[in-house]
């Protein structure tokens, strides 16, 4: 199977470097994106997101003559659906008296249908947008079929999700084994071919259904686990107990790694995978459904730690360190520290921001240029995300910086020799006897 010319629809964290490495790797890529101002910026030389090694391969497949965008899909060999799949805003299902969050899967929707007038026979379409159970087949088929070629007939359809992590997406594109999902075994091995472009890793072909579940099970996997370690921090702060001491002490167990918690669960996979799960069966998924439910309400807990240590709020001024999801991405979507922040502006306080990795921040929240800026005149600082920038700071530092002597740290970072210094830590997960 010959794919030379390819369409990637979306440009984003995957889309975008998924694009970029077909593209070193020889076939000729036309990547699309429905945001002009995307467009613009990559066609100008910029980036419109962060991560360590895409400028340069991006640039590569651009001298190469190898990368073109628009905002148009056009005829290819093969069209890959790389697009978000957010939530449905004030939208929710709800069973036996919980409610649960819904997928919105417009932007799929819409991709699916521009690729049907460039269609032709032979060619093949993939699916990596994280989705519902079944949406391959009962979602994106039928939309296909419009064209009047048959998937798995006269076109292959698969579902091949992203497996990365951010901060070392590119590499991990090429050395993760893939998952290809196919509506028949042809479609699969159509699949495989094409991203045996460039994956070293092994390459596993299943059914797309399959393939959906694989995706959602693995996040699922790391969000229950999450959980269960920001249980552990209540109780911890309950009990009097130190939980990164408890949790380091368990974890010399040889059949036990919990993991750490945190100010909750964000980024567009951990957080967002499980409410799949919940949508398409929410009868058989109680213990998914407590996990998001502890997770998504972690917030809540650091505003009562927050409360606890400084009192009334009204008035307090908060520095908050970090907006991204986790460290040292840029990446801030379903951020449990701009969720923080929020619980704590409606709280009265009055919070300046800084991340470090995306300045500009979030709309509705004061982020400030640089660390001095925020920290000047603070009553407290709240550690919200482990970028190395910030568990590096020296706290002999911190004190010329800031008036502030509490500390809130969410997230593990800062050890006793801040306590030596002369600020008063109040640490998530360690409660007093």
């Amino acid at each position: 199977m010959n794919f030379q010319n390819i369409c990637i629809l979306g440009l984003g964290y995957i889309g975008l470097p998924t694009a970029s490495t077909f593209a070193t790797h020889g076939l000729r890529v036309l990547g699309v994106d429905v945001n002009p101002q995307i467009i613009e910026t990559l066609r100008g030389g910029g980036l419109h997101i962060h991560e360590p090694g895409l400028p340069e391969t991006v640039a590569k497949a651009v001298q190469l003559g190898n990368l073109t965008v628009s905002t148009q899909p056009a005829e290819a060999d093969a069209f890959l659906i790389a697009v978000p799949t957010p939530f449905l805003d004030n939208q929710f299902g709800e069973f036996n008296g919980a409610k649960y969050k819904l997928a919105d899967m417009r932007a799929v929707t819409s991709a699916a249908e521009a690729i049907v007038p460039h269609l032709r026979k032979g060619n093949l379409v993939v699916l990596e947008s994280t989705s519902p159970p079944r949406t391959t087949v009962d979602l994106v088929q039928p939309i296909l079929e419009k064209s009047g070629l048959k998937a798995g007939t006269d076109f292959h359809l698969c579902y091949s999700p992203e497996r990365v992590l951010p901060g070392q997406i590119l590499r991990e594109l090429t050395e993760n084994a893939r998952v290809i999902g196919g509506v028949t075994s042809e479609s699969a091995q159509a699949g495989a071919a094409l991203y045996a472009t460039f994956v070293k890793g092994q390459i596993i072909q299943t059914d797309a259904t399959t393939a959906e579940m694989v995706k959602l099970m693995e996040n699922t996997y790391r969000d229950v686990n999450i959980a269960i370690a920001n249980e552990f921090s209540r109780l911890a702060d309950r009990f009097g107990v130190d939980v990164w001491e408890a949790i380091r002490l368990a974890n010399l167990h040889p059949r036990v790694k919990i993991l750490n918690p945190g100010p909750g669960v964000g980024g567009h996979c951990i957080s967002v995978d499980p409410w799949f799960f919940v949508e398409a069966a929410p009868e058989l998924t109680p213990l998914i459904l407590h996990a998001r439910q502890v997770n998504d309400g972690q917030p809540h807990f650091v505003l009562d730690k927050v409360k606890s240590a400084l009192g009334p709020l009204a008035g307090k001024r908060i520095t908050a360190l970090g907006l991204a999801f986790k460290p040292d991405v840029d990446d801030l979507r379903e951020s449990p520290a701009a969720e923080v922040i929020h619980l704590l502006t409606e709280a009265g306080a009055q919070v300046r921001a800084f991340e470090p990795f995306k300045p500009e921040g979030l709309p509705g929240i004061q982020c400030m240029p640089t660390l001095e800026s925020a920290l000047e005149n603070a009553d407290a600082v709240i550690l919200l995300v482990r970028h190395t920038e910030f568990i590096k700071l020296n706290p002999g530092r911190m004190l010329k910086l800031t008036p502030a002597r509490t500390v809130i740290d969410t997230v593990g970072g800062w050890g006793a020799d801040w306590d030596k210094a002369g600020f008063n830590v109040v640490r998530l997960g360690v409660g007093t006897r």
